[in-house]
Formats: C-alpha cells, structure tokens, sequence
C-alpha cells in the first residue's frame, strides 16, 4: 500500500505577523488588536488565528491596501 503525499505549494500566500501589519500601516500593534476585537475586521482586513492564539494577516491584502 502507498501512501500518497501532497508536495507543498510553490507559492504559498504569504502572511505576516501582527507587528509586521503594524509596522507596514504605521500604527501600534494593539490598533489592529482591538478593531480586530471591537468589529471583527481591521479596515476589512480578517486575519488567520493560529491555535497558539497568534494572528496572521494576509500580505496581499495589506498591500493592496496600502495602494489606495
């Protein structure tokens, strides 16, 4: 019997930490924290919540959101 096993991808989405998205909109890290806490979002950005209870934003996003 074989066992099959998937190759991770090549282009994963890439994710950041909550102090990198604070670094990179030039605010506190607890800003996002707390929207994130109050609304459910930060400027519509959802983040991944790791088991751990870290968060991780996707960087995608955060750049398109600097761009407008």
């Amino acid at each position: 019997m074989q066992n099959a096993t998937t190759a991770p991808s090549a282009c994963p989405a890439a994710k950041m930490t909550t102090e990198e998205l604070a670094a990179a909109l030039r605010i506190v890290p607890q800003t996002a924290r707390a929207a994130l806490c109050r609304n459910g979002h930060y400027l519509g950005l959802r983040p991944v919540k790791l088991p751990n209870g870290k968060l991780l934003w996707d960087a995608a996003e955060v750049d398109r959101l600097i761009q407008q």
